[in-house]
């Protein structure tokens, strides 16, 4: 079954890593809201919907009215599985009482929340707005909402972080018991307030965020958790099956600015400007770029997706040409220990989940 994305691109502050396209203009939340809501007329799916996702920027920036607004948008022009998986993305110190109880209203079934780190000096050097304290409460005002899976998002590799305060914020969200958890190392985004800020006082500490990787995967998995990508971890049953969606090429649709679809056959974004993705859906047009996705793009689509997973790449999805390529450019990483073949699958071992970045531009094709 197809997905479907929302964009919602308000935040109330900048954070200083995020490279995604967001805008602190709440002025224009309602515009907004209803140049989506004619979108998905526009682009309603004739196949079944199995996974809604709400992301940002800050969804949670978005009254419960406007939220039901483009939700209820989405079931009228779509056909939308009984069981399908409704995720919303919200900041801590959105999820009031208020907000948590409005969400009993929506079909939301899944909330995926940004903590970064139990470290409220860490959490001020960011720019968040919330406070370690008020995840654990966010958390207990969604299971009084009737939520029953939540996520939250882990970062590490902090300047002047060390494995015991990694290990701190690991087991802080090990108590909250929720059901998935995504964990990030922290990425200087060219053009970022923190590239800015580090720019040029020398290189992250590799060996540190390698450390603090293999500390992530023990303490997880001796903990019950499924590590199913690279950076996601999953109770049994609870794996993101929206994010899942994009990893295993199944089509999905993006809804707002600079949100992005595929169609199995093309992929295409709509323009990255809240003005001027407004302006053109109040006068019927989608403003967007498109490609063509084949040949040796759809192979490196494939390369540089399928092997973030722990089932990889399946080889008998490649065609002869391309499947001896990748098995020519693997094999060293295989006699490496990096790679491994299982029933025509080819995956990342352990050794080589670290270093993943660098073995698999290895394996596309320029």
């Amino acid at each position: 079954m197809a997905g479907i994305y929302i964009h919602i691109p308000f935040c109330r502050s900048r954070c200083i890593y995020c490279g995604f396209y967001s805008t602190t203009g709440l002025e224009h939340r309602q515009r907004y809201v209803e140049a989506v809501c004619k979108e998905a007329e526009e682009r309603k799916q004739g196949t079944g919907v199995g996974t809604i996702y709400l992301g940002g920027g800050t969804p949670s920036q978005l009254t419960i009215v406007q939220l039901r607004q483009i939700l209820d948008a989405i079931y009228i022009y779509n056909k939308v599985s009984d069981d399908a998986e409704v995720t919303i993305e919200v900041n801590p110190d959105d999820v009031t009482d208020e907000f948590a109880q409005g969400l009993q209203g929506l079909p939301v079934n899944r909330v995926s929340m940004g903590a970064q780190t139990f470290d409220d000096e860490r959490l001020r050097w960011l720019h968040r707005r919330h406070t370690s304290k008020q995840v654990a409460e966010a958390v207990g005002r969604l299971r009084q909402a009737g939520i029953r899976n939540i996520s939250i998002d882990l970062m590490y590799g902090f300047p002047n972080e060390g494995l015991s305060d990694w290990e701190h914020d690991i087991d802080c969200a090990l108590a909250l018991n929720v059901e998935h958890l995504s964990a990030y190392c922290l990425s200087i985004e060219e053009n970022t307030p923190l590239w800015k800020m580090l720019k040029g006082s020398g290189e992250q500490d590799e060996e540190m965020e390698r450390a603090m990787y293999e500390i992530l995967i023990d303490k997880l998995t001796a903990a019950g958790y499924e590590h199913y990508e690279i950076s996601n971890f999953a109770r049994p049953g609870y794996r993101s099956r929206h994010n899942s969606s994009y990893w295993n090429g199944t089509p999905y649709i993006g809804l707002g600015a600079a949100a992005h679809s595929y169609d199995g056959h093309t992929r295409s974004w709509n323009i990255a400007d809240i003005h001027q993705y407004i302006e053109g859906m109040e006068h019927g047009e989608r403003l967007f770029e498109s490609e063509v996705i084949k040949g040796d793009t759809f192979y490196n689509d494939m390369v540089t997706v399928a092997l973030r997973t722990r089932e990889g790449l399946n080889l008998s999805q490649l065609s002869d040409e391309h499947r001896d390529y990748c098995l020519k450019n693997a094999r060293r990483f295989i006699d490496d220990g990096l790679f491994k073949i299982n029933n025509d699958h080819l995956s990342l071992t352990r050794k080589g989940l670290f270093v993943s970045d660098m073995i698999l531009a290895e394996l596309v094709k320029i």
